[in-house]
């Protein structure tokens, strides 16, 4: 079943703990880009480091997390944000004990930080 839009944009709100700055200074880190699966067009980025790239485009087009201000492409992306953290947070406990893990790192290019809950 596919959730609404309204439900959409509050688990992305509550799932995004890192502020845009956050996202931006961490995606420049070199271990920001050694976990996650590789894009399929032949460059070296990573899709989670494509997709915190793209949620930084999110929280800078609409600080006040107002709905009505979100397009439908905000909205495709932050569905897929919130399946992958929902997703990945259930399944790996990991990420909250050891910074080094990938699931860590993987989590943190998707604009959650695991330490911040």
């Amino acid at each position: 079943m596919v959730k609404d839009n309204d439900t959409v944009i509050r688990e992305f709100n509550e799932l995004v703990n890192m502020t845009s700055a956050e996202l931006e200074s961490w995606l420049k880190e070199e271990q920001s880009q050694s976990s996650g699966w590789s894009k399929d067009d032949g460059s070296s980025e990573t899709v989670g480091h494509e997709s915190g790239r793209k949620i930084i485009e999110i929280l800078n087009n609409n600080p006040s997390k107002d709905p009505e201000k979100y397009d439908e492409e905000d909205l495709q992306h932050m569905r897929k944000v919130v399946s992958y953290c929902k997703r990945h947070l259930a399944q790996e406990e990991r990420a909250k004990q050891n910074t080094d893990s990938k699931s860590y790192k993987s989590l943190k290019n998707w604009g959650h930080d695991p330490l911040k809950t």
